[in-house]
């Protein structure tokens, strides 16, 4: 027995799609102008901004191709449709980040050896129009931030306003003090913000890819609940996967009497009621069987021969969103 409901379609995704347009060419602009900033006032911390920025409007660029996709239906070659791009994107911006932060880490231990003199008047000037830039942009990100990969483009702008906002400490750190020490040193925390906004993405995401167990799921719990449904003996080889950022899928094998095929659909209902209802698990796969497996629970193969001899196993199958 098959319960199947077509997804209904992302009313929100053209309005992310406007939103990301906006960032992608504001982005791009504010990358131009902090580059040529950062060459004429001498200033890594600049410099670093016009990197971090460059991985933002790749980032933006990834997000914008990512929503495009999960819009797209799932057709026979791609069955779950294209979840995953999102999370594949996140993942890229995530590690391309990391990358980004160790460039900006040499670059300032280097700076420290090699002092070289700043001009902290235009260092604040182009930061505080990247402040508001990517203020304003991350709030607008905010507003559409429902799945990893818009997240982490969240994440990207939101590192970006926390960091150029420190750059004008900077500027004016360095302007009353003379200490051009400041601008590394304000290159090293830019550097350690960024990784420490990308490894928790890289994590979700690597677990989603990996098709790890969710975050905050437990198949303990899980199992449990499923077992308190009338008519079920036993739950075993069960999985639990991510078919992307929002949405879970889980597969398994149910123990019930032997019963017939039609007797079996109220507690086929009732289970999935149970993983909707309190675990938010909406693509089941579910096996019955009349006969525990003969092997460990987690690993469950049943011979054939049984199989044949059984009045039968039923696979239903539940699907809903």
């Amino acid at each position: 027995m098959h319960v199947h409901a077509t997804p209904a379609p992302n009313q929100g995704s053209g309005h992310t799609q406007t939103v990301l347009r906006f960032s992608l060419v504001a982005t791009l602009a504010y990358v131009a102008l902090t580059f040529v900033a950062g060459m004429r006032a001498h200033s890594l911390a600049l410099l670093s901004e016009a990197g971090h920025n460059v991985s933002d409007f790749l980032a933006l660029a990834l997000s914008f191709v990512a929503v495009y996709f999960q819009t797209r239906p799932a057709d026979p070659s791609k069955t779950f449709g294209y979840q995953r791009a999102g999370v594949l994107a996140a993942f890229i911006n995530a590690a391309t980040l990391i990358v980004i932060s160790g460039w900006i880490a040499i670059e300032a231990v280097h700076r420290l050896s090699v002092p070289v003199a700043v001009q902290p008047r235009l260092m604040m000037i182009v930061a505080a129009a990247g402040v508001v830039m990517n203020g304003v942009i991350a709030a607008l990100l905010w507003g559409v931030a429902r799945d990893v990969n818009m997240r982490s483009a969240f994440l990207h702008m939101a590192g970006d306003t926390l960091s150029t906002a420190a750059v004008i400490a900077g500027g004016a750190g360095i302007l009353f003090t003379g200490q051009n020490w400041i601008d590394p040193v304000l290159s090293m925390v830019i550097a350690a913000l960024i990784l420490w906004s990308s490894i928790g993405i890289v994590r979700e995401t690597l677990n989603i890819l990996l098709e790890g167990t969710p975050q905050g799921v437990s198949l303990r719990e899980i199992r449990a609940g499923m077992e308190e449904v009338a008519g079920v003996l036993n739950v075993h080889d069960l999985h639990c996967w991510s078919l992307g950022s929002q949405s879970r899928a889980l597969a398994c094998h149910v123990t019930i009497a032997d019963i017939p095929p039609s007797e079996s659909a109220c507690i086929l209902l009732n289970l999935n009621h149970v993983l909707k209802d309190h675990f938010d698990i909406c693509h089941t796969t579910i096996q019955f069987e009349h006969e525990n497996c003969c092997v460990d629970l987690e690993g469950c193969v049943v011979p054939i021969e049984q199989m044949a001899s059984s009045s039968g196993g039923h696979s239903h199958h539940g699907h809903s969103h």
